[in-house]
């Protein structure tokens, strides 16, 4: 993979990205950026988090509704996606059962990707009420 320069924008999606728990997307990421750098263009946001993920500084954590939502933390976790307002949480590690581990014959597993979809505790309560 060549080497890449380093850029200001670069380093500010990077930070924003690994900043929150949101899950960001591009458009997320853009708005917060675009008062400090005004010449900033959404397809630069997208072109950064592409290097970024093709680097492993970032992950995808799918996509929600259309729209891909990225990562601040790159070592592959599960995740847990509301199906009904998009919310995406990391879910640790250790409350995975551990049957979820897969041996595969004649097969060498470098990563998993595990997403639970369902609905967030306020849109069950809220579904729950007829909301």
């Amino acid at each position: 993979m060549p080497v890449r320069r380093r850029s200001g924008k670069r380093d500010a999606i990077l930070k924003i990205t690994r900043s929150t728990k949101e899950h960001p997307t591009a458009q997320w990421i853009y708005e917060r950026l675009k008062p400090r750098f005004p010449d900033l263009s959404l397809g630069t946001v997208y072109r950064n988090m592409k290097i970024l993920l093709e680097e492993g500084a970032l992950a995808s954590a799918g996509v929600v509704d259309g729209e891909e939502r990225f990562d601040g933390m790159p070592i592959p976790h599960p995740h847990a996606v509301c199906k009904k307002c998009g919310l995406v949480i990391d879910l640790p590690e250790s409350e995975i059962n551990a049957s979820l581990s897969l041996e595969i014959p004649n097969f060498i597993i470098d990563m998993r990707n595990t997403v639970f979809y369902g609905l967030c505790i306020s849109c069950a309560e809220t579904t729950a009420l007829g909301r």
